[in-house]
C-alpha cells in the first residue's frame, strides 16, 4: 500500500517537473515572438515614413539630361 501511494507521489512529481519544462519553452516562445512582432512593426513605420530619395535623384536626373539635350541643338 506504501508503495503504491510512493510510486503516485513520484509519478505527480515528474509530470509536475514535465509541466514546468513545457510551461518554459512555451515563455521563450511567447516571448521571442513578440520581441518578432515589435521588430516588424517598427521595420514597417520606418518604411512607410522615411522618404524615398532615389526617386527625387530619378526625377532631377531625368530633368537635368532634358535641359542639357535641349541646350545643345
Amino acid at each position: 500500500m506504501n508503495m503504491n501511494k510512493i510510486e503516485e507521489l513520484l509519478a505527480a512529481l515528474k509530470k509536475n517537473e514535465e509541466d514546468r519544462q513545457k510551461n518554459t519553452v512555451l515563455w521563450v516562445l511567447a516571448i521571442i515572438g513578440a520581441v518578432a512582432a515589435v521588430a516588424g512593426i517598427a521595420y514597417g513605420v520606418y518604411r512607410f515614413f522615411t522618404p524615398d530619395y532615389l526617386e527625387d535623384f530619378e526625377d532631377d536626373l531625368d530633368d537635368d539630361m532634358d535641359d542639357y539635350f535641349e541646350d545643345e541643338e
